[in-house]
């Protein structure tokens, strides 16, 4: 039987029952109705009419108004005979109330309507319990009819909730467990079901289909083998080591070049987490604790593993497995692979760089040292006095040696945070000693704008935990800045505020500002903001960030394009670091 079929019976079946038992209730209430109507509407009256002629027969002595009022009943009566033999009852009433007006004081007339009305009055009397018989006997068949129809139709919805929502969920409910068999590449499911109709149809075609699919994946098994064995060839002969990982974080592949620098055997690695291993292998636990972290917490530092009878650089780049399954709207993570490129002839190169860098600055300083020291011999009236021309010449000579000290600074600065050679020497100093110099070694050229000094530290603000030299490096760095920066007539503030366990240096100028987009480059290495006119290598802020965050300081910047940038950095209080 089909779904709709099965369906359009148990709704109709159901339909015909309340049909049935609303039209059985209805008929037996009718016949309840009409029986005991002729029992009020008949029998009641005339017993009523025969006790208002009994009344009036009692007054006519007395009252000759009785006699209108006994007419008058007997009238109603004459017109309201139901039952056999009150015809002729009602009759001899009539015979002998013609009689009594004739004879108004004859006891035996009266005597004989007496009799007659008493006999009306047994005739109605047994009618009503006739009626009243027959109506319990029908209310006793209505209530056995009905409650026979009820508990049938009870029996029957009762049979059709047990059955009815089972055979139509049953057969969905096993269809559904079969495709997700099907849907986890269990191709030999099969469903195997007796009911007919469209679920016949559709477990035939299921099946159908469930065979066509284990027939092909069968035949393709061979190739999905041939190209495992390619893509597995393909990794053990990448020159960069790479460790496959499961969606469980245990390693399913791994090359040779991955043995060879964790010096680990394939059965020390294949089938067991990455947890397991890091246990076992300091390098494995270096290179595998990304795996657990988000992508955004992982490092990008280069790890330094001695390979090649060297020491050697490699950066390690953790991807994530992603894909969406088939029918589904989120993605899953089914693995992770690391990748380590070696870098070390890069390391090399910016080794060599480094020290070329620093080489040359160091080699920098001698004759720039010579020249400002002929600068000054220059300058010295007691050589000889110099003309305007002369003296012009002089002053850029003076500039440009100045200049090239800086950069040679700033550069020999650089090579220090390369190396990784930077001495920080912590400890507890004072907050105004490192403004006073920072704010004498950039007052010369804020004279030249005629720029002026705004400095307010707060009360709390007295001494900070670090290196005071790399500290007033920087400020004088952000000094020179907005002095370069800001517009003639202009203040520049110097602010020092303690911000929790942390006090904060703000250098605020009122100069043309940064633009957004170029907020998060500021600080990048040899960037310098695309149609700025001054001069500048574009490593002090660089510099400057290295300085602090050696320090465990935070450095940025706040800038409104327009009305002037605010530089700041902080570092540790001195009592917190009692703390």
């Amino acid at each position: 039987m089909k779904i709709k079929t099965k369906l359009t019976f148990g709704v109709g079946s159901l339909f015909l029952m309340i049909f049935l038992l609303a039209a059985l209730s209805g008929w037996y209430v009718n016949r309840l109705k009409k029986d005991t109507a002729n029992i009020l509407t008949a029998n009641y009256n005339t017993l009523l009419y025969a006790k208002n002629m009994l009344l009036a027969l009692e007054e006519i002595p007395v009252e000759k108004a009785a006699f209108t009022s006994f007419e008058v009943n007997l009238d109603k009566q004459r017109k309201n005979v139901t039952e056999v033999g009150e015809q002729q009852t009602t009759n001899a009433i009539a015979k002998h109330f013609l009689q009594l007006k004739d004879k108004p004081l004859d006891d035996t007339v009266v005597s004989s309507i007496r009799k007659d009305i008493a006999l009306l009055m047994e005739q109605n009397m047994t009618a009503i319990s006739r009626k009243s018989i027959v109506a319990d006997h029908t209310a006793e068949h209505a209530i056995l009819v009905i409650s026979f129809a009820g508990a049938l139709c009870f029996i029957i919805a009762f049979i059709l909730l047990v059955n009815l929502p089972s055979n139509i969920a049953d057969p969905i409910a096993r269809l559904t467990a079969s495709i997700r068999q099907i849907a986890g590449q269990n191709y030999k499911e099969r469903i195997e079901l007796q009911s007919g109709g469209e679920f016949a149809e559709l477990v035939t075609s299921f099946n159908s289909m469930a065979e066509k699919l284990e027939e092909y994946a069968e035949s393709k098994v061979e190739k999905i083998l041939k190209e495992k064995k390619r893509i597995e060839s393909l990794v053990d002969h990448m020159r960069d080591p790479v460790i496959g990982f499961d969606e469980d974080r245990r390693v399913i592949f791994v090359n040779e070049e991955a043995l060879r620098i964790t010096n680990l055997h394939k059965d020390q690695l294949l089938g067991r987490s990455a947890s397991a291993v890091s246990e076992e292998n300091d390098l494995a636990k270096d290179i595998f604790k990304d795996l657990f972290l988000p992508v955004a917490n992982r490092e990008k530092n280069a790890i330094k593993i001695y390979a090649d009878d060297r020491e050697s650089y490699f950066e390690k780049d953790v991807i994530d497995i992603n894909v969406l399954p088939t029918g589904e709207l989120e993605p899953k993570l089914i693995g992770q692979v690391v990748i380590l490129k070696n870098i070390t002839p890069f390391k090399e190169l910016d080794l060599a760089k480094t020290n070329f860098i620093g080489t040359v600055s160091h080699e920098f300083k001698t004759p720039i040292a010579a020249i400002q020291m002929g600068v000054q011999l220059l300058e010295n009236e007691q050589i000889g006095p110099l003309n305007t021309e002369q003296l012009t010449l002089l002053n850029g000579i003076k500039d440009d040696s100045n200049r090239l000290l800086q950069i040679t600074g700033e550069l020999l600065n650089m090579t220090q945070v390369e190396s990784g050679s930077i001495q920080i020497n912590l400890h507890a100093t004072e907050i105004q000693p490192i403004i006073d110099y920072a704010v004498m070694a950039n007052q010369f050229a804020a004279n030249q704008k005629n720029i002026h000094f705004a400095i307010e530290v707060a009360p709390t603000a007295k001494s900070i935990f670090a290196d005071n030299e790399k500290t007033a490096w920087v400020l004088t760095n952000f000094l020179s800045n907005a002095v370069r920066y800001s517009y003639e007539d202009s203040t520049i503030r110097i602010t020092v505020e303690n911000i929790g366990l942390k006090t904060r240096f703000t250098v605020k100028d009122n100069g043309q500002g940064i633009e957004a987009k170029y907020l998060e480059k500021i600080f990048a290495r040899y960037f310098r903001v695309p149609g700025s006119k001054k001069g500048g290598t574009g490593l002090g802020l660089s510099i400057s960030k290295e300085f602090i965050e050696a320090q465990g300081g935070e450095i940025g910047v706040e800038s409104d394009y327009g009305a002037g940038s605010s530089f700041y950095f902080s570092l540790r209080s001195a009592a917190s670091n009692e703390i």
